[in-house]
Parts: C-alpha cells; structure tokens; sequence
C-alpha cells in the first residue's frame, strides 16, 4: 500500500488524512522525501542553462514539497500530541534535518547559481518581491556557512548537527519533567479553592488515572493554585516543582545541555567572523545589535522593578497581618496579588472566571476578525490528530481563505505553552498554496459536562495566538518563504499582540463575556473593574519577563559561560533582581532559548513588539474606535498581508508613518503617568 503521507490526499482543502496516518509511516517518508528533496536540489544545482530567477530561486522554493507534508504532519503531532514512538523518531530526525540543511547549503555548485544571481541582481528585471527573496536566499546561504571551505565548513556542519541533537533533547526533558510530576491534594487540600480549580485538579487527576485530584505543572493549573491556595507549604511544594523543571539532576538535567549548546553557538558565530552569536542573530533583527536590546529593556527594566517592590512592601504587610513570621517568598507572590487585587479592584478571579467560557472567547475572537476584516468561520467535520482538535474554514465573500485548526486543552503529551504553527503556508508560485493554519493552547480541560472557563490571562493567550493565525491566513504573498509569520523574530509578535487589544474592548466583553450557568453578560461594574485591574501587578510580570530576555542576551552576548546557572546569577545580581520574582523562564526550562535557535538572543522580541503594538492600537483609538475600516484596511495592506516580503522597519513605517518610542508601551503597562 502507499504511504499516506507521500500520496496525493483527496481531502478537503488538502488537510492531511490524519486517520490514514500511523506512527510507522513517518520513518520510511522522512527518508524517502529527504531523498526526493535533495535530488530536486541536485537538479537545480546542476542544470546546464545559466543561472536565473525562475530556474534556480523560484525552482528552491518548488523543492521539497513531499518533505514538507511529512514533516508538517509530525512535528504538529510530535509538539502537541507526543508519544515514546515520536520521540525516537523525533531523536533519530533531527541531525538528520541539520545534515540535509548542510546539504543544501554547502552545495557549492547552488551556492555559486546564487551568487551569480545575487551579483547580477540589478539586470534580472526582478519585481521587488522577487529581489527580496533573492537577497533572503543569499544571505541565508552566507550565514549558513556556504562562504566555508575545508576543516571550517566540516566543522560548522558539525556543530548545527549537534544543536539540532541538543535542542530535541532540551525539548523532551522538559516534556518529561512536566509529565512526571503530579501533586495529589486530599479533600482538606482543596479548602479554600474556588470551584474552577477544585474542577481542573479532579479533571487533571481522572486525566491521569490518580484516584483523586491533583495539581500538575499545566500553567492553567498551577498558576491559580498559586492565586487561592490558603496552603503555604502546599504553594511553596508547587512552585518548587515549577520552577526546577530541567534541573532536578538525572537524565532529564538540562544544564550541561545549555552550556554546551552555548558554546556551541559561539563558535558558530565565530566561524562566521562574528564576535559573539548575539552579534551574528541580531544583524537580521529590527533592533540590528545587542546594545539596543540591552538600552529598551533596561529602559523598562527600572521603573518596572521601582513598581514591583512597592507592590512587593504592600503584600509583605498583608503577610504579617496573617502571624507569619518570615520573608517575603516567592510561592507567596501571586497569592496576596490576588487578594491586594480583590481588595484594591474588588476583583477575583473566581467571580470573574464564569464568564469567560473558552467557546464565547474562540466566538470573540472570529468576530473581531470578522469586523475588522471580514473573514467568515464555518467548523468543519474533519478527523485531526487528536479528538480535542477542531477545524474550521475560513472564508471572505465567499471565497475560501484558509483552515484554521485549533488545539485548545492542556495534556501531558503535549508540550508546555501556546503556539501557532501553518501546516500549510501560503505561496502563489510556484504553486498556489492556501494556509492552513493552527493554534495549540494548554488550557485546563473541564470534567465532563462542563464548559471550558479560563483565566484572564488564558484568554489574552487565545487572542495572541490567534492574532499570529491572522497573520498566516491574510498573507498575500508570491512566494511562501516569505509568507506569514516569516519576519524578522522582533516583528512577529507584533500583529499577536496588537490583537490582544480586542479583548480589552469594551463593547467585545460586553458581548461575549457571558455568564456560563446563566447567560448573563459580565455586569458592567465588574467590566469596569475588569478594565481597571488590567495594569494591576504589571511591575512583577514586566519584571520576570525583562530579567529573562536580559539573561538570554548576555548568554549570548561576549564569551559563553561554562556554568549557565552562575552566570544567571551573576546577571540577575547585576540588575538587582527581586528575591521574591523568579524569571519567567529559569536557564533549564527556557525553551524558548534552547530548545532551537528561534528566540536564542531573540526573547526581547516580545517587548520590541509590545513598543509597535501600544503604538499601532492608538492608530485605531485616533482614528474613532477599535474597528475603524480605514485602520484596519491599513494594518491589513501593510502588515498582514505582506508577511516578510518587505523589510519590517518599511512596513510599520506604511502603516503608521514613523516608528514609536518607548512612551506608549510604559503607559499601556501603567509603568509610566
């Protein structure tokens, strides 16, 4: 019979046949489109006609197809739904991949149709698309080492063949240590719990075969045991687990694996001429250099510690009005925010929680989408991956724009965080392609009957997330490198962020945060503490989130450290980090850093954004209100569409007509008047 993954798939819209497709079809496809990518490569590498435009860059973009359904399929299965059998698989792929990517890129005879092209570039007659590209596909070669020759070319495949080890590794040690731990509460346990917690822990624990309920290190779990728990020691035991996750020594110990992947970048970037690999994954970035990153974030990083230790000398005061004779702790943070939120707002997150049912938010966030851009969702009866998996087609005047794939509840397969990933990009040559796009979330699933509640704060995730699918499904672009989210890593947070602001509309709370036993909407005075409260305890998150991103640049940033965990400290001493506040991401769990060179030097992408995304929202609020046609037309033409296919920096600069300062992100966090 033949592979599913390598035959034509007559589904609709050509979404893979997921319940055609077993674990032992990945295997025998991966290494038969490997080779089918690499012969089409050879091809383009030794066609005898001179080297052009259609022939050898539109002809790569071409390549790869088979390789491309089969490896969308698996690592879509392998993040989200993982099993022992995928991550073997997982192991055994990936230097496989950083070998086929040397391939490719060492090719000298590619290498050299590149040049010739790149060197001829103002007499090809190129549309600005196709000279973007072009540009794009030489400078990947030179930063992937094509430059190279002898021990030093040998050397770099090497090293990318070793990270790409290194990174699954992190990955699934990671994955290991958040399945692995539970912590089972008895009835007296649950005491003081509101009801959406007791729900989640009695669903987390009937989810994993315990007899009772439990708390696992699913953030939509532990993060509001952290909030109610009246349990010191019961805090104090989560928040410990949470986080040492990739540090409790064994097998699953990421420590030593971040030093030597650090080491292993510098030398990377040494063998490309740079000083430092900051210095080599920056140069693409809007910020350019390490030295504007380290200027915007300590530019937040003083007034947001000035707000987090005030806040920290007001909750100190609730804890001794409670008898407890000792300092200030970490585990004790988020429980007297929430109750200094309840006291200050009037607001608690087990009041606020009814209303925000995953089903209205997911209503929410299509309509906005509709309202703005007019795109329609109809769901679609499809078999996926895993039976919490939903789909949709999304359509504009009737025409078909995309499938929308959303993947919303927490499962110990399925790795920590939220994502969004296209199965499919979008591309109109060499073959026109239409996106298909997903968004994965770890939301707490409720027990049986129950409608799916979330946090505030899961809900701003489900807005991200999906304001990251727009960016994927509006595309509208020739070629599919540079369509969607393909952008420098300091804009693509951009159009997610920015449409987070929709959450916080008035009029979209209004509508759709409605009660979940009785319908009502969210009374106003609790919308209006809703709003009111939105900037409450920002000093803290700005604080874990700024001390990580500095972290990770100075990681990067000047010679590697053989002890990551010293040099953590030593950074975090210099800035004069909180005891009370951890990082958001502590060294052994920051995936977002080593489990691939994504955000490595690259966590600051968030805030970069967040500087566009305060700015480009007060586009709409000038121009008469959130939904204003002319705003949104705009951020479309400019922003969504138009993916990587103009430099970033040119982009925002249509939109808006200059780039912003720092000003409105400080006072979009309340950290500024």
């Amino acid at each position: 019979m033949t592979n599913p993954l390598l035959a034509d798939w007559d589904t609709p819209f050509g979404l893979a046949p997921f319940d055609r497709i077993s674990d032992d079809d990945f295997a025998p496809a991966f290494e038969k489109a490997l080779a089918a990518h690499l012969a089409e490569i050879e091809a383009i590498a030794e066609n005898p006609e001179a080297p052009s435009f259609a022939n050898t860059i539109e002809a790569m973009e071409g390549a790869g197809e088979a390789l491309d359904k089969v490896l969308s399929v698996f690592f879509s299965v392998a993040g989200a739904d993982s099993n022992e059998a995928r991550q073997a698989l997982q192991r055994d792929f990936s230097p496989k991949l950083a070998a086929h990517s040397s391939a490719i890129y060492s090719n000298e005879a590619l290498f050299a149709r590149v040049r010739d092209l790149w060197q001829r570039k103002d007499e090809l007659g190129l549309t600005d698309e196709e000279a973007r590209v072009l540009m794009l596909t030489h400078r990947g070669f030179v930063r992937a080492g094509a430059a190279l020759t002898g021990e030093e070319a040998e050397r770099m495949k090497a090293v990318k063949s070793r990270l790409a080890v290194l990174g699954t590794q992190f990955t699934q040690n990671l994955l290991k240590d958040e399945a692995d731990w539970v912590m089972p509460l008895t009835e007296a346990d649950l005491e003081g719990l509101p009801g959406f917690v007791v729900d989640g822990a009695r669903s987390a624990g009937e989810a994993g075969g315990h007899d009772g309920p439990v708390i696992t290190l699913s953030r939509s779990l532990i993060v509001p045991f952290l909030q109610f728990s009246p349990r010191r020691d019961l805090r104090e035991k989560a928040w410990r687990a949470w986080t040492s996750r990739g540090e409790n020594g064994g097998e699953t110990d990421n420590r030593g694996i971040a030093a030597e992947i650090l080491g292993l970048r510098e030398e990377r970037a040494a063998l490309l001429g740079y000083p430092d690999f900051s210095t080599y994954k920056l140069e693409t970035e809007m910020a350019g250099t390490p030295e504007r990153v380290r200027e915007l974030l300590m530019q937040v990083w003083t007034p947001a510690r000035a707000a987090a230790m005030g806040d920290q000398a007001q909750m100190e005061e609730m804890l001794r009005a409670d008898g407890i004779n000792d300092d200030f702790r970490a585990w004790d943070w988020r429980y007297y925010a929430e109750k200094r939120r309840k006291a200050l707002h009037d607001l608690d997150e087990a009041e606020l929680k009814p209303y925000l049912q995953l089903e209205r938010m997911i209503e929410a966030a299509f309509t906005c989408s509709n309202r703005l851009f007019g795109l329609e969702f109809r769901e679609l009866d499809q078999p996926l991956y895993h039976p919490d998996c939903r789909a949709w087609e999304v359509t504009r005047n009737g025409k078909h724009v995309a499938v929308f794939i959303g993947d919303y509840f927490a499962r110990a397969s399925k790795r920590s965080g939220a994502w969004c990933s296209a199965m499919q990009s979008q591309a109109k040559r060499p073959v026109e392609k239409a996106p298909i796009v997903i968004n994965v979330c770890n939301f707490a699933k409720p027990p049986k009957g129950k409608p799916a509640l979330l946090s505030y704060d899961d809900a701003r995730t489900l807005f991200h997330e999906f304001g990251h699918a727009l960016h994927q499904m509006l595309s509208d672009v020739e070629f599919g490198s540079v369509s969607g989210t393909s952008v420098a890593r300091d804009f693509v947070e951009l159009p997610s962020q920015l449409y987070e602001h929709w959450l916080e509309v008035p009029e979209v709370l209004a509508e759709f945060a409605t009660h979940a036993e009785t319908g009502e909407a969210m009374p106003k005075d609790l919308l209006d503490k809703v709003l009111a409260a939105a900037t409450f305890d920002m000093g803290f998150q700005t604080v874990e989130y700024v001390a990580s991103a500095l972290v990770d640049l100075e990681f990067h940033s000047g010679v590697s450290s053989d002890d990551p965990m010293a040099k953590q400290a030593e950074v975090l001493a210099d800035i004069g980090m909180p005891s009370a506040i951890p990082m958001r991401h502590a060294t052994p769990h920051f995936a977002h850093v080593f489990a691939g060179d994504g955000y490595s030097s690259g966590y600051y992408s968030y805030m970069w954004s967040e500087v566009m995304d305060a700015d480009a929202f007060a586009a709409f609020e000038e121009a008469g209100g959130a939904f204003d046609p002319a705003t949104a037309s705009k951020l479309e033409e400019f922003i969504l569409s138009k993916g990587g296919s103009v430099e970033a920096e040119a982009l925002y600069t249509a939109f808006r007509g200059r780039m912003p300062g720092v000003e409105a992100l400080l006072k979009g966090r309340g950290l500024a008047a």
